[in-house]
């Protein structure tokens, strides 16, 4: 690829294209939760059975994710892409028309299909139509819908149930899917490889088997409320099957994830420190929106209304990234900023019932610009150096990173608030108070840790210093 900017039909539209895409996956993933006891009387089940529909489209995302980049790599980005809309769509479809708890699953399982493709295509596609010099910038406006998505979802969920029914958090899906379709048509490239390297189907089973059973455990241990052994027992089967895939790619020609992807050490280090900075991160949209319905005592639709601020300097921050990183690097950003991060998320142990309006509105506003500038720098530091060769299988992998920190995020903080107070139990409201306030310490406390591992980065690391890949083919219609 070349050092000039792409096609104007691609550079204007396309992060639109992702960022819409990505918010309305993880809208979706974080919309569902509310509705499931207004789900479950309508479909005369138990709100215990409903999980099902939870973990179906959990197991389909994480099983699928991992064959993401070979089938863009093989069928071209665009015609990808449009698929995983369109089945994310009709699954929703399907999820709203749904009369009986298993076709609800089953439709779930046609949303997870289009939701495991959807953003790891949209950000390879990216990532293969822009500079490297540009990438920075890019992200850190795609990334943006990501952090809101998670944050806005359980209160949109709850009002739409509250306000309409529970068949609108799915319908609200058509219009955007509708968009992204004719917009995608237009103004994404259809990017493929030039090389038709044969698929993984061992491998693939092996690491989806791995990705399935940890999510599920993770799952388990915050939502789900699974019995410790048997989170144990999908733990172990996890590992098992990862340690496995290991020892097959090692052998394999052309393996799912290749182990040469860690020699390049900006992707190492990278997704090394994704998987652990965004447990404080993937914690957040859980813990937040408890603390302040349950602990502080405001509304859904006050809940919501506080999430603008976050919102809106998550969108101005992007403005600073690419300054920022270019100044300073990688290394002195991500250092500064995760120890920063943890310090904000450990902060918001001393918000309380006494906290003015708008000195909680400035808070939520600094930590949503802190976390917008901590997600653009880890994903551009992972995928900054990957050539196209690497690129489909490393950014991939990034994706599955991704969705097991967000689990891991939620188990640890439903651990940690079930550890230090049963809210079955309805206690005294200065007591769940201080429980949010010790799990928020921990959490912090977790998320600083990821900063020793981006001290194992170059001093000078910064994207202007990313060697521009070759470029690849694109299809000759466009």
């Amino acid at each position: 690829m070349s050092d000039a900017l792409p096609d104007p039909r691609y550079t204007r539209f396309l992060p639109w294209i992702v960022a819409m895409a990505l918010f309305m996956q993880t809208l979706d993933g974080t919309i569902l939760n509310t509705a499931l006891p207004a789900m479950a009387r309508s479909l005369n089940e138990s709100p215990l059975n409903m999980q099902s529909a939870v973990i179906g489209y959990l197991l389909t995302v994480a099983m699928l994710i991992p064959a993401s980049g070979w089938l863009a790599d093989r069928f071209g980005s665009r015609r990808v892409f449009i698929v995983a809309i369109v089945l994310f769509a009709l699954g929703s479809l399907a999820c709203a028309m749904s009369t009986t708890l298993n076709g609800l699953v089953i439709a779930r399982i046609a949303q997870g299909v289009g939701g495991a493709l959807m953003m790891p295509v949209g950000r390879l596609t990216v990532l293969r139509s822009f500079p490297r010099s540009e990438l920075v910038r890019v992200l850190s406006f795609v990334t943006i819908p990501g952090l809101l998505g998670p944050l806005l979802g359980p209160t949109l969920g709850g009002w739409l149930v509250e306000f309409a029914s529970w068949h609108w958090i799915f319908l609200i899906n058509l219009p955007v899917g509708l968009v992204g379709c004719i917009a995608a048509s237009r103004f994404m490239p259809d990017i493929k490889s030039p090389e038709k390297t044969p698929f993984d189907g061992v491998g693939f089973l092996l690491f989806a088997t791995a990705m399935a059973l940890i999510s599920i455990a993770f799952e388990g241990l915050g939502e789900l409320h699974f019995s410790h052994a048997r989170v144990v027992l999908l733990i172990a089967g996890g590992l098992s099957c990862l340690a496995a895939y290991w020892l097959h790619s090692n052998r394999h020609a052309a393996p799912l994830f290749s182990g040469k992807l860690f020699e390049t050490h900006s992707f190492a280090v990278g997704i090394t420190g994704n998987l652990f900075a965004r447990i404080g991160s993937g914690a957040m949209p859980f813990l937040t929106p408890l603390l302040l319905q349950v602990a502080l005592g405001f509304s859904p639709m006050e809940a919501g209304m506080s999430m603008i601020p976050l919102a809106l300097a998550s969108i101005g921050s992007k403005a600073i990234a690419t300054p920022l990183i270019k100044r300073f690097g990688f290394r002195h950003v991500l250092i500064c900023n995760t120890l920063l991060l943890g310090t904000m998320i450990a902060g918001f142990s001393l918000l309380d019932g006494n906290t003015p309006r708008l000195a909680l509105y400035a808070y939520l506003a600094t930590y949503g610009a802190i976390n917008s500038l901590q997600f653009t720098a880890m994903n551009a530091l992972t995928l900054i150096d990957l050539d196209n060769k690497t690129a489909a299988s490393g950014n991939s992998l990034l994706s599955v990173v991704m969705q097991l920190s967000i689990s891991l995020g939620v188990a640890s903080a439903s651990a940690l608030l079930g550890g230090f107070i049963d809210l079955k139990q309805l206690p005294d409201q200065a007591l769940i108070l201080e429980a949010f306030h010790k799990t928020y310490l921990c959490v912090g406390l977790m998320a600083m840790f990821a900063a020793a591992i981006f001290f194992q980065l170059r001093r000078d690391e910064r994207p202007e210093e990313a060697p521009e890949p070759e470029k690849i083919r694109e299809d000759d219609d466009l």
